[in-house]
Formats: C-alpha cells, sequence, structure tokens
C-alpha cells in the first residue's frame, strides 16, 4: 500500500478514495491503561468483583468478564437509595508508567492511539443492578436512574480527561451495548430522555480532548442511528446486519460512518467453508461500500481465530479488488 492504514481509513471515513476498503480497526493500537486494567479480573471461571464491586466472572478463555448478580450480591438494590449504595472507584492513584511507554512506541504514521473505555452507561447501570432490577428502574424510577447515571458520566469524563492527559490518544473505542439482536433494550424514548443527553456530554469530553469517537455496538441500534449522529459519534462500530443498513446509509446521508456488516455467527462453525466466509465478505462490501463511509469488517471481533485470520485476508484482497474498480469521482 502507498497509502498508510492510517491515511486510507482517514479516507473512508472523509468520503475520499481508499486503497482498501477494510476495519477501522486495523489502523488502531489499543492502550490498556490502569483503569481499565483494575476494572477487569482474573480469567480463571471464578467469581471476582470489578472495581465498582460487582461480582463478574471471566470463564477461560472467554474474551471478556460476565456480571453475576443475585439478589444478595448486587451493588445496588434499591435505584432510589443508589447514593447510599454505589461507590465511584477512586482513579488518582494509578501508575501510569507502562500505557504511556506503550503509548509513546506507537507508530503514528501508520497507527492511531486508541483508548479503550469498556462498560458504559447502560451496561454499567446492569452491571450494578442486575438486568432485569434495572429495566424496571429505567421505567419506574426514570428521575432516580437519570440521576445515578448522571454521577457515572461524569466518572466517565474524568478518567477520559486522564487518559488524554497521560497517553494523548487520537480515538477512543467507547463500549456500550445498546440493544440485542432484535431491537434495542431501551425504548427509543427512554433511551433518548435519560441516555442520550448524558451520552452527548461524554461526546463533547472525548472531542475537547482531541479524540475521534468510535463508539462499539454489536446489535441492532437502528431505531437512534441520527440521535447518535447528532451528538458527535463518528464511526459506529459493531453494526451487525440484523439492523437494515441501506435504510440506515440513506437516512445517515453520511453523517456517520459504520463498521461492521458482516454476518460473523453464520460463519464461524468450525466447519464453515471457506466459500461461504468469501462469499460473505464479497456480500459485505457490494451491498455497503456503494453508500460510502462504510467499514467492512466483523462486528464483535470474536471470531474462532482460524476463521478470523481467513476473512480479514479476504477483506483486505476483495476491499483492495473493489476500491479499483469503484473509484470515488
Amino acid at each position: 500500500m502507498e497509502m498508510s492504514l492510517r491515511e486510507n481509513m482517514l479516507a473512508i471515513l472523509h468520503g475520499e478514495q481508499p486503497e482498501v476498503y477494510g476495519d477501522f480497526k486495523w489502523a488502531t493500537k489499543t492502550i490498556m491503561d490502569p483503569i481499565t486494567i483494575s476494572d477487569s479480573v482474573p480469567g480463571d471461571g471464578l467469581e471476582h468483583t470489578d472495581s465498582w464491586g460487582t461480582v463478574c466472572i471471566k470463564p477461560v478463555g472467554a474474551p471478556g468478564k460476565h456480571p453475576h448478580i443475585t439478589p444478595e450480591n448486587a451493588v445496588v438494590k434499591d435505584i432510589t437509595k443508589w447514593k447510599q449504595q454505589m461507590v465511584i472507584p477512586d482513579y488518582k492513584h494509578f501508575d501510569w508508567t507502562k500505557a504511556e511507554e506503550a503509548a509513546a512506541a506507537v507508530d503514528t504514521s501508520q497507527y492511531f492511539v486508541e483508548l479503550l473505555c469498556a462498560t458504559g452507561l447502560f451496561e454499567r447501570s446492569h452491571f450494578l443492578m442486575g438486568m432485569e432490577e434495572a429495566f424496571c428502574a429505567y421505567l419506574e424510577e426514570p428521575d432516580a436512574m437519570f440521576e445515578m447515571l448522571s454521577a457515572i458520566a461524569e466518572y466517565k469524563k474524568a478518567i477520559i480527561k486522564e487518559a488524554a492527559f497521560h497517553l494523548h490518544p487520537e480515538v477512543i473505542f467507547y463500549h456500550d451495548d445498546w440493544g440485542s439482536k432484535q431491537n434495542l433494550f431501551l425504548p427509543p424514548d427512554v433511551w433518548r430522555e435519560i441516555i442520550k443527553p448524558l451520552q452527548r456530554e461524554i461526546a463533547q469530553t472525548i472531542h475537547e480532548c482531541g479524540m475521534l469517537y468510535m463508539h462499539h455496538s454489536d446489535c441492532v441500534c437502528e431505531p437512534i442511528v441520527e440521535d447518535m449522529a447528532e451528538i458527535g459519534i463518528e464511526i459506529w462500530q459493531g453494526v451487525i446486519p440484523q439492523n437494515d443498513i441501506l435504510s440506515i446509509q440513506k437516512r445517515l446521508a453520511g453523517s456517520m460512518a459504520l463498521d461492521g456488516g458482516i454476518d460473523s455467527p453464520e460463519i464461524d462453525s468450525e466447519d464453515t467453508p471457506k466459500e461461504a466466509m468469501t462469499a460473505e465478505v464479497i456480500r459485505t462490501i457490494d451491498t455497503y461500500c456503494p453508500a460510502g463511509k462504510f467499514f467492512p469488517a466483523t462486528p464483535a471481533h470474536l471470531l474462532r481465530k482460524k476463521n478470523d485470520e481467513f476473512v480479514q485476508a479476504e477483506i483486505m484482497r476483495y476491499g483492495t479488488i473493489w476500491a479499483k474498480e469503484h473509484p470515488i469521482a
């Protein structure tokens, strides 16, 4: 490639001619910061508490932790008493030396320094309460839920600023799954009333710190895509094809880039033929790249290794062909 990966992905983001249509994540180097590490748990399949006191389990070999909440161990048992029950973690005492060294070592001619910001507002709410109790609280006690999430949002903004000071990241990879493969978890109006204004504040902080805002949500977000663009998300990463992506692209008219499109579960079995993986890559690129500002990718980066290696190579191969055969006027 004559263009660096960084230049190539910026070209797609800006609606300009790339050398290859591929995953924006190819051009990022994620720095594991001490705040994120402190919220992790060992991958031994046993119960551990994260930095907020939530009991979590990370099975051996799993990509991440999962809350294991019961009525007895929930951190917030009564949303109207969240101030007495929730303790916001301290983040001022960490040693940033290793993370700073890792960030400084990134070749920024090729890659973006990326900050991971996991467990967003919605996810943290059900980590603290349990999914069922959180759903009830959103609907039955929206004022109390908004107050609790406001406190969590202030923490999020503070740690983003702290990481920006130490690492000078150019992209934030913010995680908050807002739905399932069928729909949003919350009714759109509830999401707009409680999550959206706080997420806008977080987006403003991200931009004030000089970062692109890439939001991971590998689920159906179709009902709120205009809202996502409006609050300042530059890239929605994790777009699954259960969304009507073509309709979304028309509605957005280029106001937010999309990253994803590949139906990963359909090509992730041990015996998936290579021909099927190739066909899915071709379908994704042929269908969604014509609208522009689209990064063909696996939405969650969780394919088994041999499938992932093949799919990534196929995206590079066919994404290069497609870019050459479809120049932007």
